[in-house]
């Protein structure tokens, strides 16, 4: 009993090592201006997907066709297609000129979730990237709300459905971007410690070996 319960404490150790190991956002360089400017991974990891994502752009969107559409465009216009139609059907038509906004950022963060299966680290592990998201997302919000109901409707709007919730409401501003960005940052945390968990389910039952 006594060397099962120092099995599962070296477990808990080493996941929780691998789990710091994870959360941290190591610097890949610095850039030898004004003292030093710190490059964060997450930033070169986002410079990768961003280069692969041209590249990709470039390659299938050369030679496209109006007729006699080849096989590579018909899965092209049905990813591309079913993307803006998702996303129209949760705006409408008044709301379609933020779809392609909308769609970038959905293939950023699936490309970021699944770069962890190449050996990157995902850059969504890092709090500032997935709050850098959530305040891009959150100006745009708020920028449309104002471009709908002009400056006066807006700053009325923080007064509805009554005067009293005029604090609830401009805190909500705040709060909101902290609630995305911690949702996000959650979901990609969850992940990682349930795999973990898994693994090491695996190794204590003896139904994994170890490679090494």
């Amino acid at each position: 009993m006594a060397i099962k319960n120092k099995k599962g404490s070296g477990h808990t150790e080493e996941l929780s090592k691998e789990l710091m190991a994870q959360l941290n956002c190591d610097t890949a360089f610095t850039i030898p201006l004004f003292g030093g400017i710190p490059v964060a991974e997450s930033v070169v990891v986002t410079w990768v997907i961003m280069a692969v994502l041209l590249i990709a752009a470039a390659i299938l969107g050369r030679n496209l066709k109006v007729e006699n559409v080849g096989k590579k465009q018909l899965v092209l216009e049905t990813i591309v297609g079913g993307l803006y139609n998702f996303f129209y059907d949760l705006l409408g038509e008044e709301g379609k000129q933020y779809i392609p906004y909308l769609m970038t950022v959905g293939v950023y963060i699936g490309f970021a979730n699944m770069i962890g299966l190449f050996g990157l680290k995902s850059p969504t592990k890092d709090v500032g990237v997935t709050g850098a998201l959530a305040l891009m997302s959150i100006i745009l919000i708020e920028a449309a709300g104002v471009r709908k109901k002009g400056t006066k409707g807006f700053l009325k709007s923080f007064a509805e459905p009554i005067p009293i919730m005029l604090p609830m409401n401009i805190l909500e501003v705040f709060i909101r971007p902290l609630s995305l960005c911690m949702r996000l940052f959650g979901n990609i945390l969850g992940a990682f410690v349930i795999m973990e968990l898994i693994k090491i389910a695996d190794f204590c039952t003896g139904s994994v070996k170890p490679l090494f």
